[in-house]
């Protein structure tokens, strides 16, 4: 409900996204919206419409700097109701001629993030031998649930929706309650559902031996990173490891990568995040910090002379 709270939220998405397209090494800039509603429901119908068409007329007044594309509480429904005012969108529906959800593709990247973040901390990226906790079943972690069952591996989850929770359970998934989630013993969190969970007040309390997830932001502050590797856990920076929405919509529409492509380049996530493993033990720094290294190193070379 405040804008300041708005404005605070969308830079420090907009500078995560800038280091996930470095990252990833796709040739693009960096930038997020944030639409600050008065109340703390989300609307719908015709006042969702409108807020949507509101949207994309300031989009388009941008003239093309900056383009949307599905996130929190948007869908490509949605994308397809921006489409109408301006044309600065990705991933509409498939029927409108966009590539459509970008969700089941994250969570591809985030698995191979897993994968790589597990043979690191354990020599192994055998899921079947590890047991993985998914903070979040909504289109990200509920995909990403599925992925790990079909790799086999144990499988635990929560989510603030009960319902949501209770159908997991139905299908004989271990779930726990949203408070317990952080402190119950289990080989990697995967954290897919809002940010700044990871944090002085939560890191002590872990007991896992990695931390992989699909959210944005979940470190409260750079200096979690620290702490983090002090304790001997592994975190994969999340705007690496959740590149695989981004990697959809604009190798799809924008790139015209075929699929074969595109999961090669899912593929290759798990070898940034495991780059980073690497080179953050070589320099004695926390993984945030690597990455972010690795990202800025990129985006400065790419900088036109003299800017």
């Amino acid at each position: 409900p405040r804008p300041a709270d708005a404005l605070a939220d969308g830079m420090r998405l907009s500078e995560a996204m800038s280091l996930k397209f470095a990252s990833v090494q796709f040739p693009h800039g960096g930038g997020k919206a944030v639409i600050a509603l008065p109340t703390p429901e989300i609307p719908q119908g015709q006042a969702r419409r409108r807020l949507l068409h509101e949207y994309g007329a300031f989009i388009n007044s941008l003239g093309g700097l900056y383009s949307c594309a599905p996130d929190m509480n948007t869908s490509a429904a949605d994308m397809d109701v921006i489409a109408e005012v301006t044309p600065y969108v990705f991933c509409k529906t498939e029927a409108a001629g966009g590539s459509g959800d970008t969700a089941p593709d994250t969570a591809v990247g985030v698995l191979h993030g897993i994968q790589a973040a597990c043979r690191y901390a354990f020599g192994s990226d055998d899921l079947s031998l590890r047991s993985v906790l998914v903070q979040g079943a909504g289109g990200v972690g509920s995909r990403l649930l599925e992925l790990l069952m079909e790799a086999d591996a144990g499988v635990i989850a929560t989510d603030i929706d009960s319902g949501r929770l209770a159908a997991l359970g139905e299908k004989g998934i271990q779930v726990v309650a949203p408070e317990a989630a952080l402190t119950t013993e289990c080989d990697v969190i995967s954290p897919c559902a809002t940010g700044g969970i990871i944090n002085a007040r939560s890191i002590p309390q872990l007991r896992c031996r990695v931390i992989a997830g699909g959210a944005n932001n979940q470190l409260e502050t750079p200096a979690d990173a620290d702490m983090l590797r002090k304790r001997g856990i592994a975190y994969a920076p999340d705007f690496v490891i959740n590149a695989g929405g981004i990697l959809h919509g604009g190798g799809l529409e924008e790139q015209h990568w075929t699929r074969e492509v595109l999961d090669a380049k899912l593929a290759g996530i798990g070898d940034a995040v495991y780059e980073i493993f690497e080179a953050a033990d070589r320099d004695g720094i926390s993984t945030d910090a690597a990455a972010r290294r690795i990202a800025l190193a990129r985006i400065n070379a790419s900088a036109p002379s003299g800017a």
